[in-house]
């Protein structure tokens, strides 16, 4: 498995510059229980780390650098706290309709025109749970003449790499409906002859054997920009990299927009472990298509 070692020297290099007039910059960022709520808050677990106006200078330098034109964005509680980090005046945000902290959403460039569609809301299976799962977040943006249907996912965690039927597992199960329901809006775009993207943290370890992988691609036909690589983020030298859980799969004709050596992953510049609860324990996950 490739590890894809010079993106973050690189992304000091590269990063201001905006991306080709033409092309389209995507990315995925799980924040990690990004919130403005006051220390104690009940719906916030005691054990995370509050942070300071200071801490979210530094993510906002961060998604100054990443200048994509659509974040999907996972575990932020709603436009307030992601305004922390996303100029306001450069980004319109768009967010499951729900109360939940671990939010799903978008930030999305006000150069693009953004459709809303209703959310994918049979993704939360467990809505009154104290901690219920996330809704999906589904919109179309319009560029380069192109119009490009996005699905926003936080999805089940702690079942990582092991069979999805495993009878042991109420996580495996979870994911496994999840991995239904995403399959069939997968469907639907393709009977809609949509090109479209899945963007954010799917929990998963996707590859081509992967049984998930498989369930989705039988829908339609897609492809993983991060196939065959591994994940520098919070990586010693690239000892410690590993697999993606954080992926952007396209489908229908953004497959071919695909610019294939756009992969980029943005590493903190910061080394210290401690700092990790801090900014985020996962990096923003980028590429950029060519829509026409």
């Amino acid at each position: 498995m490739r590890i894809i070692l010079a993106l973050g020297l690189a992304w000091l290099l590269a990063a201001a510059a905006p991306a080709r007039a033409a092309d389209l910059k995507l990315a995925t960022w799980n924040l990690a229980w990004l919130s403005l709520r006051p220390a104690g808050d009940p719906a916030i677990p005691p054990d995370v780390q509050r942070r300071s106006g200071a801490d979210l200078d530094r993510l906002a330098g961060y998604a100054r650098r990443l200048n994509a034109d659509v974040v999907a964005l996972q575990e932020v509680d709603g436009p307030e706290a992601a305004a922390r980090v996303f100029d306001p005046r450069n980004y319109s945000f768009e967010f499951a309709d729900e109360a939940d902290v671990q939010r799903v959403g978008f930030a999305v460039h006000r150069s693009l025109r953004v459709t809303r569609h209703p959310d994918l809301a049979a993704l939360d299976l467990h809505p009154r749970a104290r901690f219920s799962l996330r809704r999906g977040v589904d919109l179309t943006v319009e560029a380069g003449g192109q119009r490009l249907r996005l699905l926003a996912v936080h999805l089940q965690s702690s079942c990582f790499d092991a069979p999805l039927a495993n009878p042991g597992s109420s996580q495996c199960h979870s994911l496994a409906q999840q991995a239904g329901i995403v399959a069939a809006w997968v469907a639907e775009r393709r009977r809609e002859g949509a090109a479209f993207a899945i963007l954010g943290d799917f929990n998963r370890r996707l590859n081509p054997r992967d049984e998930m992988f498989q369930a989705l691609a039988a829908a339609a036909p897609l492809g993983s920009v991060a196939e065959g690589y591994a994940n520098p983020c919070w990586a010693r030298g690239g000892s410690g990299a590993r697999p993606f859980i954080d992926h952007i799969l396209l489908g229908g004709a953004a497959r071919d927009w695909w610019r294939r050596d756009s992969l980029k992953v943005m590493v903190y510049a910061e080394t210290d472990s401690r700092l990790r609860d801090l900014l985020s324990d996962h990096c923003p996950v980028s590429i950029q298509l060519s829509p026409r």
